[in-house]
């Protein structure tokens, strides 16, 4: 898998359905020890709470897949927190529903709502994103070739990291992977094959709505 979907930051939002407040909590992580010790700080944090509802998924093919309902019906909140995250299709993400009870019983059907609505509402406010590959390539120019240079990565909608002024121009472009070939190609073939051109090693970058988020 090249491309995937998951948080950007972490986050939280809550919400009160029938007197109980919900808190959803979601972060991204990159292994399942991570996951464990988000969920031991927020266990923590809440310790007064009536339950902290928790699932996570690790890896990019969902490999590892964990859940509680941390004392509530068998199914009505560990597994519904779980099917938010597979269909929001995210990897690498814990999620945590802290729940005080507001004297109101919601009923299994009830519960199951309010905790698909407290890992939606955590989700939602940790930004999902679409991890995507990314490659660094520098360009060394003279400096009469800037415009020209500038002008067709512009054109061309890639993404600028800096530009160093030396005794040459040096310009940090980040490309999707598979674009970056199409690149070197244009660059190459706009300064005469004149640009020293160097391609870095590949990694993800966070994408929403086609924009960088760095």
């Amino acid at each position: 898998m090249a491309n995937y979907k998951t948080l950007h930051e972490f986050s939280s939002d809550e919400i009160i359905i029938e007197k109980s407040t919900f808190i959803g909590y979601a972060k991204p992580i990159k292994t399942e020890e991570e996951a464990v010790e988000f969920i031991n700080e927020i266990k923590k944090k809440h310790k007064d709470a009536t339950h902290n509802v928790w699932a996570y998924t690790v890896g990019k093919n969902m490999n590892i897949q964990r859940y509680s309902d941390d004392g509530e019906p068998q199914g009505t909140a560990g597994i519904p927190t779980l099917e938010v995250i597979k269909k929001e299709d995210l990897r690498d993400v814990v999620v945590v529903v802290t729940r005080y009870f507001g004297g109101v019983k919601l009923g299994a059907g009830g519960l199951v709502r309010a905790y698909t609505k407290g890992a939606k509402i955590g989700i939602e406010s940790a930004k999902i994103v679409e991890k995507v590959l990314y490659k660094e390539v520098r360009i060394k120019i003279d400096y009469n070739q800037l415009g020209k240079v500038q002008n067709e990565i512009m054109n061309m909608n890639y993404f600028v990291k800096d530009t160093l002024y030396l005794n040459d121009v040096e310009l940090i472009i980040y490309s999707r992977k598979e674009r970056v070939d199409e690149f070197v190609n244009k660059i190459t073939d706009i300064t005469r094959a004149t640009a020293n051109i160097t391609v870095l090693d590949e990694f993800y970058l966070s994408e929403k709505d086609g924009e960088i988020l760095i």
